[in-house]
């Protein structure tokens, strides 16, 4: 099936999301839509599967205008789509979650599990899946929950299937088979429309690529393009990849954590005797899939976890359970995973959310007096510094883009004299342009002596900071390599193995 979209226009109040776009996507054709986050590729596929009604444009499937009220519109004129957060309920079965909608019934009305049971089989079987009906979707890996997902699409005879950033809750091993039933879709002639901001995806799987930024379509590319020729359509100038770094030179051990417990509030071991050290002058970086107790340990560094047993020392000074106000006045600078909801006060200005952290004494405050003209001379030498993009200080921060708000919040943390530096998913969001900046801030603190802990889901991200890596899964350290281990030995572990390399702390 063909899929065509003109001058597609989707506005939310002032901000205009997708500007005129035009897309064509031909029959059993892989076409990526390369952006970074924010640029409005999810908004132009959610405009495609009836989530939202288009300002302006057009939907065309095989030449013929359609009229999406709701998914439901969209899902009989043979449009599915893979989202990035699944859309399952866990305690229901295979068959159980693909029927959910259009469930099959025999005489009487009653539901036909049987039926489901064999289409969910049919497709499995057809695609090599490799997916029991009658398995419980809370038991499944994450990967073959996506399998679900695309099982259900494909119940409803979807003949375009868009994949909205698939690969996000992957690991490389799980991105790698993505990538052939991708293949195998497009063989049985599915139109596929594939999301992505990753470059190194695009080039593997792409027919074509149309490259978004800012809600415009700003070119296309062949798979034949390089990454910085697709970084430099993105981005709109040449964008550095690749951090430039030396070997470090390491000093004494600045943080040694050692069996480290922590429990949520529901009573369930999160992280589970978790022990390592970082060293001054390194960085160690901690991967795994979202959701293996990643965010937790990193909370529990700074004070934010409640239930929390094992020691946490920076520089024989014992932090476990200190508070958050404590742990920073022992140097810790935090860049948090969210910073929307734990790194900024988004009606706050730049100037006030660069002084949040020492809003209690000297220099911004004395003698209870807010000092004006220092806090605004510090922030135009920070934003000038960071190359934080705003027309004035005075700008509510939740104004800036997410590439600049996060220069702001790595502008508060490394103003400070540092004993220790932790990042967690430091470029989530931001464009590639940015990224370049931060990773070269992140070394640059390396490289001053501070340990450096980096929490990133992205591999790239974590082969290109590293020294040493240290995978989590279910809360475990499964081991501790060094920062040139091969992604995939790396899947591997974010997988649950324990390496086999002779040296590695498990």
């Amino acid at each position: 099936m063909k899929l065509e979209l003109r001058g597609i226009t989707k506005t939310f109040g002032s901000l205009v999301a997708n500007d005129h776009i035009d897309l064509t996507v031909h029959a059993g054709e892989i076409h990526c839509l390369l952006g970074e986050n924010g640029a409005g590729k999810s908004t132009l596929m959610n405009v495609l599967y009836g989530l939202y009604q288009a300002d302006g444009g057009e939907i065309l499937l095989d030449d013929v205008v359609q009229h999406f009220s709701g998914p439901g519109d969209a899902m009989r004129s043979g449009i599915g789509m893979v989202h990035q957060h699944f859309m399952l309920i866990p305690v229901f079965t295979v068959a159980e979650n693909v029927m959910l909608g259009h469930e099959p019934t025999r005489a009487g009305g009653r539901l036909d599990i049987a039926a489901a049971r064999a289409k969910v089989t049919e497709i499995s079987d057809r695609f090599g899946f490799d997916v029991d009906p009658d398995a419980l979707v809370d038991d499944l890996p994450v990967g073959v929950q996506q399998r679900v997902e695309i099982i259900k699409a494909l119940s409803r005879d979807a003949k375009v299937l868009v994949f909205d950033e698939p690969t996000a809750v992957l690991t490389p091993q799980e991105t790698d088979e993505l990538m052939a039933i991708m293949r195998q879709l497009k063989a049985a002639g599915t139109s596929i429309v594939f999301i992505t901001h990753k470059l190194r995806e695009v080039r593997e799987v792409a027919d074509r690529i149309t490259v978004i930024r800012l809600g415009k379509v700003v070119g296309e590319a062949e798979p034949t393009a390089s990454n910085a020729e697709l970084a430099s359509l993105m981005v709109g100038r040449a964008v550095e990849l690749t951090v430039q770094k030396d070997a470090p030179t390491l000093g004494d051990v600045g943080l040694s954590v050692k069996g480290l417990t922590v429990v949520d509030a529901i009573g369930q071991v999160v992280v589970n005797d978790v022990s390592f050290e970082v060293r001054r002058g390194e960085v160690l970086a901690i991967a795994g899939v979202q959701g293996n107790g990643q965010t937790e340990l990193t909370e529990a560094l700074v004070g934010l976890q409640e239930r929390v047993e094992g020691s946490i020392t920076l520089d024989g000074k014992e932090l476990s359970g200190s508070s958050v106000r404590t742990v920073l006045d022992a140097g810790v600078g935090f860049v948090p995973e969210d910073r929307k909801e734990d790194g900024l006060v988004g009606e706050f200005s730049i100037a006030e959310n660069l002084m949040l952290d020492r809003a209690d004494g000297a220099p911004f405050v004395k003698g209870g007096a807010l000092q004006l003209s220092t806090l605004a001379d510090f922030a135009r030498d920070k934003v000038a510094e960071f190359d934080v993009r705003t027309p004035s200080i005075e700008t509510p921060v939740g104004r800036l883009s997410g590439g600049n708000q996060q220069k702001v919040v790595l502008a508060r943390e490394l103003s400070r004299e540092l004993r220790l530096f932790v990042a967690a998913q430091p470029t989530r969001g931001v464009d590639v342009g940015s990224i370049e900046f931060i990773h070269k801030r992140v070394i640059e603190t390396r490289d001053a002596g501070v340990p450096v802990i980096v929490v990133s889901t992205e591999l790239d991200e974590v082969t290109a900071l590293a020294d040493r890596i240290m995978v989590m899964y279910r809360g475990r350290v499964v081991g501790i390599v060094p920062g040139d281990t091969t992604r995939d030995v790396l899947g591997l572990m974010m997988a649950g193995e324990t390496p086999q390399n002779e040296g590695v702390a498990a």
